[in-house]
């Protein structure tokens, strides 16, 4: 185990080098510069002097070289072009919005999409694991911001039952961890329905069964333990997901978070605020890419062995 944790740190080091570069490089490469969208009134000289004084008429090795040690030394990403602040202050502001919307939608995508997994597994081939197949492609075939729009036209301006948007308390975060958790509750749910099934067919549950273990016991003490791999997997991709794809949600919703904040610094041209929102974002995927190999190997014994 500790020889898997050194080499799985080692490749996530690496990973995150890599993932840098990648990402200085793509925001490099977009189109647009910062010092035209700032001007009213741009000249050589003004443009000049802003590319100066923002360290782009540099050549690009000694910018990712500067980036890169003031964000190892010092944890700063560089100062906004747009709020004029340290990026890692306006990522303090908005990262805790963007986890707990995240970590509300993982849960209940879980909870939905593993409930309706193991409901069309145990009445497969019944017009009931039909209705439950076809909720899940329903849910993985709507596009997040027309349900976020549908939503709100319902809930908050006809309704009138939940705010339509902004960070707030508890009624605020419902609609948008609803639309956020519809897509990967519909992922669960098709994972966990194909694990249970194949789980159902091992010989250790057709044993159970003749022994007069319980339905219930057999799907969840024998065969949902057996599918965890695959559920856990899905979920740690899903977590990742949104993580990284709640850009609509929070636009939507006016949700005050890092992919809103992002949407904004793309189209400002901020690169110091792009860079930072960007790589932080991709060291929480891969984060969670190192949790969920460390769960694979506390869930499957196999693999200990």
């Amino acid at each position: 185990m500790r020889a898997f944790l050194l080499r799985r740190i080692g490749s996530l080091v690496v990973a995150l080098f890599v993932a840098s570069v990648a990402v200085f490089l793509i925001v490099r490469a977009v189109p647009g510069d910062p010092a035209r969208l700032l001007l009213k009134n741009p000249t050589p000289e003004r443009i000049a002097a802003i590319h100066a004084r923002l360290g782009l008429d540099r050549p690009l090795p000694v910018q990712y070289w500067l980036w890169l040690r003031n964000a190892l030394g010092n944890g700063s990403f560089g100062e906004s072009i747009v709020t004029g602040r340290d990026v890692k202050e306006d990522l303090a502001r908005t990262w805790p919005a963007t986890i707990e919307l995240a970590v509300v939608a993982l849960i209940i995508a879980t909870l939905a999409g593993v409930w309706l997994g193991i409901f069309c597994a145990r009445h497969a081939g019944t017009w009931k694991d039909g209705l439950g197949t076809t909720a899940s492609l329903v849910g993985l075939s709507i596009p997040v911001f027309w349900l976020g729009l549908l939503a709100m036209l319902l809930f908050s301006l006809e309704l009138g039952w939940l705010p339509a948007g902004e960070r707030g308390g508890l009624d605020h975060l419902i609609l948008p961890s609803l639309v956020l958790a519809t897509i990967p509750a519909a992922f669960v749910a098709r994972v966990t329905r194909t694990a249970v099934l194949e789980a159902l067919k091992k010989d250790f549950i057709r044993t159970a069964q003749a022994k007069g273990v319980t339905e219930r016991a057999v799907l969840y003490r024998h065969a949902l333990r057996v599918a965890l791999v695959p559920i856990v997997t899905m979920i740690g991709i899903e977590f990742a997901y949104l993580l990284g794809g709640a850009v609509l949600t929070e636009t939507v919703f006016a949700w005050p978070g890092i992919g809103r904040y992002v949407a904004t610094a793309v189209l400002a041209r901020d690169y110091p605020a792009i860079q930072g929102a960007l790589l932080v974002l991709v060291a929480m995927v891969m984060t969670v890419n190192f949790v969920v190999d460390i769960l694979h190997h506390v869930v499957d014994p196999k693999l200990r062995s």
